[in-house]
Formats: structure tokens, sequence, C-alpha cells
């Protein structure tokens, strides 16, 4: 990967930080695809040449996306040296393998948001942030002895925490918007039981109903469980069940009809 941004190889093996402003690219390089096995966590100024997977963000100032492994890069537009200000840190699996870390990564959902789901910093937090990001440059930079897995690991862990919290308080602003897509949620799962997507599609999907509110499954999930408690796959079991008693009580039909009527093509997973 780092080749394949014209950078140099990096002094550790398992994380790096890439500093923005050395990121060059011609125009040889518009639709070049990046493929990385690697984490990401970037801080940039404002939109580099860079599109992640199928979409496109115009970064504002303290804007922090996150990037699951095996995503494509690709190349939309020449930048020059120094034109974009930031940073993006990389860090492998096997660098957290074996630690609690390793063992949590996965509760960190934020990766696997789209890029338009960034995380939106204030100044302070963008400087926490970054503290977070020094304190690994200057050990990444230091001689790699017994220790050094240690301090990368737990700082980078405290860097993460750190934006789970920000994650929340971004949650918390957007409350009344969040509310919204709560209410739509509960709405588009109403209508489809009511329509003969049933029939035709079986069951409604978390895929389905997220992209029905634009979102990626992850950040809906993390937003219905932060504004109900419950969970988009919740939501729907709650439904069914509710359309269930209905049912049960209102019509003559027999368990194994209601349980066929609402897309159960196995009985027993009904009950």
């Amino acid at each position: 990967m780092m080749e394949n941004l014209g950078l140099e190889k990096p002094s550790h093996p398992l994380i790096t930080i890439i500093d923005v402003s050395k990121l060059a690219y011609g125009e040889d390089h518009i639709g070049k695809k990046i493929t990385s096995d690697f984490y990401c966590i970037a801080l940039k100024d404002k939109s580099c040449g860079l599109d992640y997977g199928r979409n496109h963000y115009d970064f504002d100032e303290g804007t922090l996306i996150f990037l699951g492994p095996d995503q494509v890069y690709s190349v939309n537009k020449a930048q020059a040296l120094n034109e974009i200000q930031g940073w993006m840190l990389y860090f492998h699996s096997d660098l957290i393998r074996g630690t609690s870390l390793g063992d949590k990564i996965d509760q960190y959902s934020f990766f696997s948001y789209d890029v338009h789901e960034a995380l939106h910093l204030s100044e302070q937090e963008e400087t926490t942030i970054t503290q977070c990001v020094d304190m690994i440059r200057t050990e990444i930079s230091s001689r790699i002895d017994s220790h050094s897995q240690q301090v990368l690991v737990s700082t980078l862990e405290l860097l993460l925490n750190h934006c789970t919290r920000f994650y929340e308080r971004q949650f918390n602003t957007r409350s009344t918007h969040h509310k919204d897509i709560v209410s739509k949620v509960e709405a588009l799962i109403k209508e489809y039981f009511n329509s003969d997507k049933l029939a035709n599609l079986g069951l409604p999907t978390i895929q389905y109903l997220a992209e029905c509110c634009h979102v990626s499954t992850y950040y809906l999930s993390d937003l219905l469980k932060k504004e109900t408690g419950r969970t988009t796959k919740d939501h729907i079991n709650d439904y069914i069940i509710h359309k269930a008693k209905n049912m049960l009580l209102n019509t003559e039909e027999s368990i194994n009809g209601i349980a066929y009527n609402l897309g159960f093509n196995y009985p027993h997973y009904f009950s």
C-alpha cells in the first residue's frame, strides 16, 4: 500500500502514520485502485484525491473517518505535495491479536460506517485525538523492544475509546434527526408487512431498512440502540410479535398459518 501511495517503507511493519501533506498523485494515477488489509483512522483538513469504497466525501476540518480492512481506495483527482494537511493512521490486526483490544475490536462498529457517517470533532476533541496519535508516532519512531506492542496497543485502545465517547456526543447532538430516522424505521417495517414485499421477498432485512434510511447497517443499529435501547433486528422482531399477537387474538388462523403469513418458511422457528 505504501508503495502504491509513493511513500517509503514504514519503520514498523504493523502500524504507521502517514503525513497527508506528503501524498501526491499525478493524472496517471486517476482511477487507480488500492486495497488495504489494515484498519485506518484518518483526519484531514479537506478532501484529498482518494475515494473510499463506492463513496466520495468532502472533508470538513476536524472530520475523522474510520475504515476496516479490505477497503478499496481509488484515486479521483491529482494532488500536489503540501496541498492537504492531516494524517492517516494504519494498523494491522496482527498488532492487536491476542490482546484485549483484539478481542473487542469488532465492538468499535464505526469501522463499518460509511464515510458520510464520519465523526465531526470539536476543537478540544481534535486536540485529544491528536495527542494520542502523537504518542503513537513517538513510540513508532523508537527502537522496538519487549514493551513496544503493549504501549502501542494500549494507546491505540485509548484513542478508540475517546472516539467512542465523541461518537456518543455526536449521537446526542443529533438526537432530533435520529428520532426522525427511528420513526421512519417503524413506518418502513409496518409498510413492509402490509404490502406484498413480505410474500415476494421474505422478512425485512437490516440492509433493506438501512438503504431506505440512507445509512449503513452498523450506523442504523447503533443509532436505534442509542435512541430506543433496541437494535434494528429487535425492532423487526418486536413488530413480528405485535403482528402475531393480533392475528392470534383476532383470526381463526392456526399457528402454522400465521407463521407462514409472517414470512417464516419453517413454523418451528416462529414458536
